[in-house]
């Protein structure tokens, strides 16, 4: 241990991670033990370390560090994700400033950039992670684009397509026209934009002509002769395949059966009937678009309607269009304005609200597509997977989850799992010159299943062989990943999976529930035939002081590395802890890490009066009530920590942690022990003080694991330690017999020594100054054995028994039992009597509201016993301290 009167954070923190390193404590490999296995939700290999990062880390942390000094065999596995999309974007801008374009590269050629991108850059979030104390076992790291995890991935693709659950087809997908990809819809992050609603006039086609009279009634009149639409996108005109009324709606009965004509470029189009239309919303009239809206895509099939798709790839206009072909989306939008006007079709332009779709990755507006995707169907998985969580075999935390999760899958959907991307595990699927495709893992492989298809005329070469140029959804690796990083696709029977599988717990974010992880447990059922982990810890999402969640784009989100070099890690760590419950987001303030350094600050301080007390040991040991006392306040403390632990309600484990060490174990055991200034202390206090300190040390480990691992090799206090003594593997202290009885009169005594300190601020008396307390007891304690604590907390310096009231003394009530402080000489009569009115009111104030309550009738009938004990206690309480004070006052007016 440093000698430094104040605690160095980073020197303790990249020493002791070193050493935990260097002697491997991090490691696990099978043995007798239990297994305690946690796998990281592997973070992107383009990230850097934020704010999720740090809760979501943090909280494995404490897990694993506590898994570890349990005794169990502690595995946790990292690794990063590839990221196709993220990772694609990033090597694409990196290409760009060398002045070099994808298109111009050969697929391999890419590749290999994209390689030498990953090794340069992809490990620092890693690195990042330790700063913090993440103790993950670092010689498992994997990667999704490893080989032997990649082999797993095209494995499963095949399985899965044998088995008839992965198909080729034209689907409705999200579709970033800047990343010229499908995305999924986790990738989709919406946002509320303000937009421009238009009402744009489409003729009707009468029975006798093909196009109405400009100066027709309008739609409101039964001789309608046009219909208004409202439309965010009037660009999308020219795709319309029909225009879509309720057939309740009695303003358009008279145009059942007929049909419109799109403005600009007067394509006929029937009006059709639908409930799906709301009749109160804009003009009660819907255009629809089957190419390019989800659903009215749903709708165009129900109608057989055609599909007109008018949009490039890269969200530009094609010839389909008819007009404004080649233009970008957005400009055609502007475009086509005046274009409306000068035709007499634009009614109105309204401001608007709305949520749209904006790309995870590259912030493009995410354009409703039909393409050509592989698809997974996920019915017959999502069955056993929702059984799972439904009979308890896996719990989400907390259990709110469990009715989304459930929505979530019985109403599941096909799985688009193909991207448009290189950098990924590319679809092993082999096109023949006739468009049959075959599906292998090899090309050798392929060529041969496409010669047995027989239907190519000319004897097949692997030259006539084309693979699929998609890759596989980032998902499609990761839902793999508790089975993967423990080589069960390679070696299903080995001995890591077969130890450490199934994982104990999972800590992730709610958003990707469904997307990651209902995936995994169907993976697991699917290659496993059991759940992949036991219980699901869903963090809140981290936002700031005002309730927005931190995103770059704001600028709300502090940098953690600049928090841990301000705060240490430790404090960081608490901070984060202290305000996140499960599934609860977490209200970040930076006040937070501050009290977070404030408290390994405090046990520095502790630490370091203990450390300076001289022991002399020919004296004798005049504080067995005070040892006794914390004996059993610790393991009282340890259960309730225990308890919050198996509930998963780590903040309530850490508040418990916190109190215990600040409150009672420095602000009141230590005081109730400490000798008087430059005197020695007894060898019992203190070797029994010394290993108190040893167990506070043990409690607070997996919480802040610097400063306790520096403290714990201290070898003034602790003695020598062996090399592997170390507080990390040091076992958790054992929960032993509680005096509860102790513990009780313990804290009547804590409020008599605050009532007493409470009396000296409101008389001004220096704390200094002895005073002389009596005690009236009405109860069954024994104040006798607590003199010793009273008298040194209190500064008392008469300490009396009495069986009557004290004439002319301060007096105050702790439970049943009056306190009494002789200060007649003291007494300012009138600030004394203004004093106590003022209690008095205030106590009169309280009583009528508990009186009120316990006057409830649905009050008294609905609440637990205890809780209307309690009301009584606190009636009874007030009745009692008004009595004194009317005393008080009587006796002040003689």
């Amino acid at each position: 241990m440093s000698t430094s009167k104040t605690y160095q954070p980073k020197q303790a923190e990249d020493k002791w991670y070193s050493y935990w390193l260097e002697n491997q404590f991090f490691r696990s490999v099978p043995d007798e033990r239990e297994p305690y296995t946690i796998v990281i939700p592997p973070p992107n290999v383009t990230g850097v370390l934020h704010m999720g990062h740090m809760l979501n880390n943090t909280i494995q942390d404490v897990l694993i560090r506590r898994a570890r000094m349990k005794g169990k065999n502690a595995c946790w596995v990292p690794g990063t994700d590839h990221a196709s999309i993220a990772t694609e974007a990033k090597v694409v801008a990196m290409l760009k400033e060398r002045g070099i374009r994808k298109k111009d590269l050969t697929r391999p050629e890419f590749l290999a950039y994209a390689w030498e991108w990953k090794e340069k850059y992809g490990g620092i979030i890693l690195e990042q992670l330790k700063k913090l104390g993440a103790s993950c076992d670092w010689d498992r790291t994997r990667f999704t684009m490893d080989d032997d995890l990649s082999e797993a991935v095209i494995d499963t693709f095949i399985h899965l397509y044998k088995k008839g659950l992965i198909y080729r087809g034209v689907r409705m997908v999200n579709w970033d026209p800047q990343g010229k990809t499908a995305v999924s819809d986790e990738e989709v992050i919406r946002k509320e934009v303000n937009q421009k609603l238009y009402y744009i006039q489409y003729k009707v086609v009468s029975s006798e002509s093909s196009v109405v009279s400009e100066n027709s009634a309008t739609h409101h009149s039964p001789l309608t002769t046009h219909l208004t639409i409202a439309t965010t996108r009037p660009e999308t005109i020219m795709a319309d395949a029909a225009i879509c009324i309720n057939p309740s709606d009695e303003r358009y009965k008279h145009l059942h059966g007929k049909k419109a004509i799109i403005p600009l470029i007067n394509r006929e189009i029937p009006i059709i009937l639908d409930e799906y239309v709301t009749m109160d919303f804009g003009t009660g009239c819907l255009k629809v678009t089957p190419a390019h809206d989800l659903n009215d895509y749903e709708l165009g099939i129900k109608h057989h309607l055609p599909v007109i798709d008018i949009l490039n790839d890269d969200g530009t206009l094609n010839a389909n269009a008819i007009i404004l072909v080649g233009e970008d989306r957005f400009a055609a939008r502007k475009k086509i304005i005046p274009l409306l006007e000068e035709a007499g079709s634009l009614e109105k332009i309204e401001d608007y609200k709305s949520q749209i779709g904006f790309s995870e990755r590259t912030d493009a507006v995410i354009e409703p597509k039909l393409s050509m995707q592989w698809f997974c169907k996920m019915e017959e998985m999502a069955k056993p997977a929702l059984d799972y969580v439904l009979k308890g075999d896996i719990k989400l935390i907390p259990e709110k989850f469990t009715n989304t999760y459930r929505y979530w899958m019985e109403n599941v959907k096909d799985w688009c799992i193909s991207r448009q991307l290189w950098w990924g595990q590319q679809i092993p699927a082999w096109y023949l010159p006739n468009g049959q495709f075959v599906i292998a893992k090899t090309i050798q492989e392929a060529l041969e299943q496409a010669k047995q298809l027989g239907t190519h005329h000319s004897p097949l070469t692997i030259h006539d062989l084309k693979q699929d140029e998609d890759v596989l959804d980032t998902w499609f690796s990761s839902w793999l990943w508790p089975i993967s990083v423990f080589d069960g696709f390679k070696d299903p029977n080995n001995a890591d999976i077969n130890y450490y599988y199934p994982t104990n717990d999972l800590v992730t974010a709610p958003e990707i529930l469904f997307f990651w992880v209902a995936r995994m447990i169907m993976a697991g059922h699917e290659f496993r035939g059991e759940l992949p982990f036991r219980n699901v810890y869903l963090t809140g999402i981290v936002r700031d002081k005002l309730g927005r969640k931190m995103s770059k784009s704001l600028g709300n989100s502090p940098d953690p590395l600049e928090l841990m070099e301000k705060y240490g890690a430790d404090g960081v760590r608490v901070g984060m802890l202290l305000s996140s419950p499960a599934g609860n987001d977490l209200m970040f303030d930076e006040d937070h890490c501050l009290q977070g350094r404030n408290f390994w600050n405090k046990v520095w301080n502790a630490f370091l009066l203990v450390k300076g007390w001289q022991v002399d040991d020919s004296l004798e040991n005049p504080n067995s009530i005070a040892i006794d006392w914390f004996k059993s306040r610790f393991s009282q403390a340890l259960g309730e920590i225990e308890n919050n632990f198996a509930q998963y309600r780590i903040s309530d484990a850490l508040m418990t942690t916190y109190k215990l060490v600040w409150d009672d174990f420095c602000a009141w055991y230590l005081e109730m022990i400490k000798p008087t200034y430059e005197h020695p202390v007894d060898r019992e206090t203190y070797e029994c003080t010394v290993a108190f300190f040893e167990d506070v040390l043990k409690i607070l480990h997996p919480f802040m694991p610097f400063i306790t691992e520096e403290l714990w090799h201290d070898a003034e206090i602790f003695g020598e330690r062996s090399a592997m003594d170390c507080c990390i593997v040091a076992p958790m202290p054992e929960i032993e017999q509680i005096n509860t009885q102790l513990i009780e009169e313990i804290e009547i005594v804590k409020q008599v020594i605050s009532d007493i300190r409470n009396t000296r601020n409101n008389k001004q008396i220096s704390p200094k100054e002895a005073l002389a307390l009596a005690i009236k007891c009405n109860s069954t304690i024994n104040y006798n054995q607590y003199e010793t604590i009273i008298r040194k907390m209190g500064n008392i310096s008469a300490y009396d028994i009495v069986n009557d009231k004290v004439e002319g003394a301060v007096s105050f009530m702790v439970s049943k039992d009056e306190f009494f402080i002789p200060l007649a000489d003291n007494i300012d009569p009138v600030a004394e009597r203004e004093r106590l009115n003022k209690e008095k009111e205030y106590l009169y104030g309280f009583l009528r509201s508990v009186e009120t309550k316990l006057g409830n009738e649905r009050f008294i009938s609905n609440a637990k016993p205890e809780i209307v004990e309690n009301e009584l206690r606190k009636k009874a309480d007030a009745e009692a301290k008004l009595k004194i004070i009317h005393d008080s006052l009587a006796a002040l007016a003689n």
